[in-house]
Order: structure tokens, then sequence, then C-alpha cells
């Protein structure tokens, strides 16, 4: 059944292809039902797989392959809350080195266009810190950076 608010994800005839990756990378991500168009439709022909079911970190998730007409945007992300460098490390290279592309201050995109924020929770309590001069060095430290260094946004905290 699908669930009262699902965010639903367009692609261009490889939504399967996508939500595999993600239950494949992602913890708690699934793939679920596939939907078959019922008839012909501007994207695709009856039978073609029209929507696909999956859930991305506990999120549901519809993966619409409704054609080339729109594309995805920085605009909207999926912002992961990471626990440390190897999670953080894992989670970028497996998004990047399946045809994604790199970008800056912990985001990426994978080869669907779809973006997402690495994001150390280290990063998130470092430019939280009350101590405004330590967040600020915290927050210059990760402008420069694509992939999130914790241990540089640790010293830049330090000072």
């Amino acid at each position: 059944m699908i669930s009262k608010n699902t965010i639903c994800l367009w692609y261009n005839g490889t939504a399967v292809e996508a939500a595999q990756f993600y239950a494949e990378t992602f913890p708690d991500s699934a793939v679920g039902t596939i939907h078959r168009a019922p008839g012909d439709y501007p994207a695709g022909k009856q039978g073609d797989v029209l929507l696909v079911e999956f859930t991305v970190i506990g999120i549901p998730c519809i993966g619409l392959n409704g054609g080339p007409e729109f594309k995805h945007s920085e605009a909207f992300s999926f912002q992961v809350a990471t626990d440390d460098q190897a999670e953080t490390d894992r989670l970028w290279n497996a998004i990047v080195s399946n045809g994604g592309q790199e970008s800056e201050c912990g985001w990426c995109k994978d080869k669907w266009g779809l973006s997402w924020q690495i994001t150390p929770r280290a990063l998130i309590e470092a430019i939280a810190d009350p101590d405004r001069a330590a967040a600020k060095r915290a927050f210059e430290a990760m402008m420069q950076m694509g992939k999130i260094d914790i241990a540089t946004i640790e010293a830049a905290r330090r000072g």
C-alpha cells in the first residue's frame, strides 16, 4: 500500500535501476512493488514499468518513469546524516563512483541527477556551536570542501 505522504521522483525509464541502487547503498532502504503501465503513455508502452515503490533510509518514495521532459535539480535533495568518516566516505564514494558527480560542501549528484547531501553529524554540531567563532571556522572549512573531511572540520572548530 502506498504511504499517505510519498515522495515521487521522476526518471526517464530508469526508476527500477535507481531504486535498486538506493536499496543496495543506503540502510533501511528497499525496492517494493513494481507497477506496469496498463496502457500506452507518452514515455512508454503498455507493460513498461511505470511506477516503482521504494524506500530510501525509511522514507517512502515512488519512482515514476515519466520520460525525458523533467530533470532533477538541487532544489530537492536527500540529506543523509553520517556518524563517522567511514560512513561518509562509503556513501559519497558509492554515489560518485556509480556515474554520479561531486559537488561542494558535502553535496553530490547520483547518475540520475538526484542531489544528495552527505553530512556528518560532526559538521552539523560544529556549525551549531554556541561559540560563534568556532562555528564560523568550521563553516569556512566546509566551504572549501567537496566531500566533508571530519578531522579538518574538527580542527577548524578547535582553532
